[in-house]
């Protein structure tokens, strides 16, 4: 059985700069299941591609190492 690859979009409070969005990225990067991943600055937002894009506690808890704030799915 295939996993199937999905996005999703999360708000993440706290990213203020180009090291924001190398940590995070970092992260998120590192788990299990992630394919890309790409931080919008400006929209305080993360997007996840993978086969656990959508597990939100992994997120959070890789987000929350880099040091910022999952706020929840856009």
């Amino acid at each position: 059985m295939s996993e199937t690859t999905a996005t999703t979009t999360y708000r993440v409070d706290g990213m203020t700069c180009a090291h924001c969005v190398s940590a995070v990225t970092s992260e998120l990067s590192a788990l299990s299941g992630v394919d890309e991943v790409v931080v919008d600055l400006e929209a305080g937002s993360v997007t996840v591609a993978g086969t656990s894009s959508s597990d939100e506690a992994a997120i959070g808890a890789g987000v929350q190492e880099a040091g910022y704030t999952l706020v929840g799915r856009r």
